[in-house]
This record gives structure tokens, sequence and C-alpha cells, in this order.
């Protein structure tokens, strides 16, 4: 949220700009926000870096799917957009120190499979090119560890080919984009799933799968569909998730990998977030 703006202007923006095309309800809902008074002095009692729009309204959203919100809920399932601004402004007034420590808990979650169809194939062709007959999988910035599973979805590829696990409750399909093949070897068995975070989420606790839930745009039925199929994919096989500083777990996790298995370290995103000198400390100690 930059100075230039004031709240009411970040809340416009992302309803006229960011939700308009993908969520009919937030645009209404954040719309609405922003021409309340009252309500953007409700969100001004969280800290500035929790008062985006994705934030508050994950949190009343978490508020809603947890029965603490009836009316909003009523209004999220009836794609009543009017509605759901009125209960929006309602619940942030009647509930702001809910929402708020909602907000200041937790940090919010965007878990994107689809990344598997790049992962996949690097893999597989990693294990083959060293002779590798299993791999143990660890990833940096893991989240619920949803890309961990990547050997157990189906992935459709625009060429015609496919990877993965035809029959697995998660399918996804990518585009390819020119003419250079994708590696069509099978990924070896996987022996160890371990991921990496400062917040893991634990997607067998019910309060933690509520809130990546939440997390999601509530008429966004697709996402939420996928959602629910990855989820219960994780829970079926829970990775071992390690809370802390990668720099500092990494040996840890390389421990966890059986000494006859390739360790792979993905990351799709985290290393943003690190200095120019922290990378290369995640390189895997001699074994």
């Amino acid at each position: 949220m930059t100075r230039a703006r004031t709240l009411a202007q970040v809340y416009r923006h992302f309803g006229e700009a960011d939700a308009a095309k993908a969520s009919p309800l937030y645009e209404r809902v954040a719309v609405a926000i922003s021409e309340s008074d009252e309500a953007l002095r409700a969100i001004e009692a969280a800290p500035v870096r929790k008062r985006h729009p994705t934030v508050i309204l994950a949190a009343l959203h978490d508020l809603a799917l947890a029965g603490r919100a009836p009316a909003l809920a009523a209004a999220y399932a009836a794609a009543d957009g009017d509605a759901a601004a009125g209960a929006a402004i309602d619940t942030l007034l009647r509930m702001t120190d809910s929402v708020v420590a909602v907000a200041v808990r937790r940090p919010t979650r965007v878990n994107e499979t689809g990344r598997c169809a790049v992962l996949y194939p690097a893999i597989a062709e990693a294990a083959r090119r060293v002779g590798a007959h299993t791999v143990g999988l660890i990833d940096v910035g893991c989240s619920a560890g949803f890309n961990l599973h990547v050997d157990r979805v189906g992935i459709g590829y625009s060429n015609g080919q496919s990877l993965g696990d035809p029959s697995s409750p998660v399918q996804m399909s990518c585009s390819v984009v020119g003419e250079g093949p994708i590696p069509a070897r099978a990924m070896p068995q996987v022996v160890a799933r371990i991921g990496i975070d400062l917040d893991p989420v634990d997607v067998t606790d019910a309060d933690e799968a509520r809130w990546l839930r939440a997390c999601l745009w509530p008429d966004q039925t697709e996402q939420a569909a996928r959602l629910e199929a990855e989820m219960a994919l994780a829970a079926a096989v829970p990775p071992l998730l390690l809370r802390g500083d990668a720099v500092e777990v990494m040996s840890n996790a390389f421990a966890r990998v059986p000494a006859d298995a390739l360790p792979v370290v993905t990351t799709t995103w985290a290393l943003s977030r690190f200095s120019l000198e922290e990378p290369p400390a995640l390189s895997a100690p001699a074994r």
C-alpha cells in the first residue's frame, strides 16, 4: 500500500481492477468498503501491512466459513453481491477485533499446483541424468506442500503429451509454447517428501485447512473444487513439514532423505526473498 493512495482508493482499485473480471462478489464488496468511512476506520485497527484487501477479505471469509458470520456466508453462497457487501461491512463493524486477529495471525496463501507441469519433467530428467531410481523431494517455501505430490497428479500438455497419474483426483492442463520437446520420462519412486517453510500449512488441521479455503475468493468455484482435491491428496500422504529458515534447516532436510535416493530441491518463488549471498548456502552438504 503506497502513500500515494488512501485506503479507500486501494479498496476501490482492488474492486474495479483486480477483482472485476475474476470475482464479481469481491468487486462489489471491495467497492462498498471503499465508500464506507466506518468500514475503513475498522480496517485501520489492523497493522498497516495487514490492511490490504486480500488480507482483510480473507479474514472475513474465514469467519464466514467458521460459522461466525452467517449472514456473510449466506450471501457468498447465494453469490449475492449487494448482500455480501452489506454483510461484510456489518461484520467488519461488529467483529473488528476478530477480523484483525485473523488477519494478523495468518499470512495469505496462494497454493498453485499448476507448477507441477514444469516440475514433473524437470525432476524426472534430473533423475535420468544421474541414473537415480528413487528421489527425495525437498520443496523450499512449500506452504501446504502440494508440489511435493508432483508424482501423484495428472498433467496434460497441449502438444498431446501426458505425464503423471491419469486416475488422480487432481488433473491439470498446460499450454506448451515453442517447439522444444518435453522430457517424457516417468518420475522414479518418491521415497521422501519434505517441505520447508517459515510457516508451513498442515492440511490435516481443520483451522489451517479452512484458512486455505478462505484465501480463495468465494465465487471461484473451480479453484475451490481443485483445492479440495489437492488437500485430500496431501492429507492421504502427509509430507514432512519443517518450520524455519531454509538455510538453517536444509541439512536436516537432507538427512531425512534415504542415502540411496537422489535429493531434489525445488522452489518456485522463495528465492526472491533471500539475499544474494544466501542461495548458495542452500546447496546440500556432502553425504
